[in-house]
């Protein structure tokens, strides 16, 4: 990821990176393989410069941390989901429009 604004989620670090986080994060759930995650990927890019210092932007490669994404129900990629204090705010599944994730940002602010 050519990004320093965006992080890479992982079992591991995922409850002290997010769940633990004192400011809302979105995480965006995606795989090497993934085309519409691909296309979302700039998009990402962006929102994680947009909302830096508000709002924890990251990715989870869920071929790589298969743990994680099953405990939050994620079935199709890209799912991305934002959390605040610990708990998912809400979620959007699928190459959406960056209107659509502003939206969903919002919720948390």
């Amino acid at each position: 990821m050519a990004n320093e604004n965006v992080i890479a989620f992982t079992d591991a670090n995922f409850d002290r990176d997010v769940l633990q986080s004192d400011i809302p994060v979105l995480v965006d759930f995606w795989a090497t393989w993934c085309a519409p995650c691909k296309a979302i990927a700039p998009l990402i890019d962006t929102i994680a410069d947009e909302y830096a210092g508000k709002v924890k932007v990251g990715k989870v490669n869920v071929d790589e941390n298969q743990a994680t994404p099953g405990k939050f129900g994620v079935r199709g990629i890209p799912t991305i989901i934002l959390f605040k204090n610990g708990v998912v705010l809400d979620q959007v599944v699928g190459a959406v429009p960056k209107s659509q994730l502003d939206a969903l940002i919002a919720k948390a602010l």
